[in-house]
């Protein structure tokens, strides 16, 4: 196994305690692989120290600010590239034939093209294809960098070091169209509820855990966290002693 994929697999998820707890060994993963160049690890260990160390509540909320609540920055990966149009749909297929030639089965919690779930699937490759098939989608890689450092987002590390495992450059063209492309308002409530409220999408037959699931592809714990930070600030705070998951 790959397991610098896994760690920034883990990295990019959902927050959990038990990702928590984990963390202060993904450093000696980074270090042990050095498939990571020592120039970019520093960015990489400050976000892995503040998973271990940050309040969980805080590490969520951020979390589905940008990555849920920000469709610009959605970590799945055909979202970016296809939207909720039918290619969409074939391109799910496709993907989740590529996991299940290599023994790789999905769960019932998200799509195949939530970029955790593909990375966890890459550390389960050789290098070299590895590197080639995150190749694939550098150019939306690159779009949430660069989108996620105007930000100064910490997470920009774990998109910087996709970069350079990855196998060349992103092409200019595709990667220039996804810049342009305006960017969402997390704290646009109403605009939320439409995407939510879009159609879903089943990717094939027989696959209605992983394919029948709401445009976004929230996990619950994810969707807990908005319901929380909806509420009256005075209420959610005094909910931060409460278990999360």
């Amino acid at each position: 196994m790959i397991r610098t994929f896994k760690v920034l697999s883990l990295l990019l998820s959902y927050p959990t305690e038990a990702i928590r707890e984990a963390a202060p060994e993904f450093r000696g993963v980074i270090e042990s692989e050095a498939l990571v160049p020592v120039r970019f690890r520093a960015p990489l260990f400050a976000l892995i120290d503040e998973i271990a160390e940050r309040d969980l509540y805080d590490l969520q909320e951020r979390y589905v600010l940008l990555f849920d609540r920000t469709r610009s920055l959605s970590l799945h990966l055909f979202e970016h590239v296809h939207g909720e149009s039918r290619d969409r749909g074939q391109a799910m297929v496709d993907l989740m034939a590529l996991y299940e030639s290599h023994g790789l089965a999905i769960g019932a919690k998200e799509l195949p093209d939530y970029l955790p779930l593909f990375l966890e699937f890459l550390a389960t490759c050789q290098m070299l294809e590895a590197r080639s098939l995150l190749a694939q989608p550098l150019h939306v890689v690159t779009a949430l960098r660069e989108r996620l450092q105007k930000r100064k987002s910490v997470y920009t590390a774990a998109f910087r070091a996709l970069e350079v495992l990855a196998d060349g450059k992103a092409e200019a063209e595709p990667l220039a169209a996804l810049l342009n492309e305006p960017e969402d308002d997390p704290n646009d409530l109403e605009a939320l509820d439409r995407i939510w409220e879009e159609e879903v999408v089943t990717f094939g037959p027989g696959n209605n855990a992983a394919g029948m699931i709401a445009p976004g592809g929230a996990c619950p714990a994810t969707r807990a966290t908005l319901a929380r930070m909806d509420q009256p600030r005075a209420q959610t705070n005094a909910e931060k002693g409460t278990s999360h998951g």
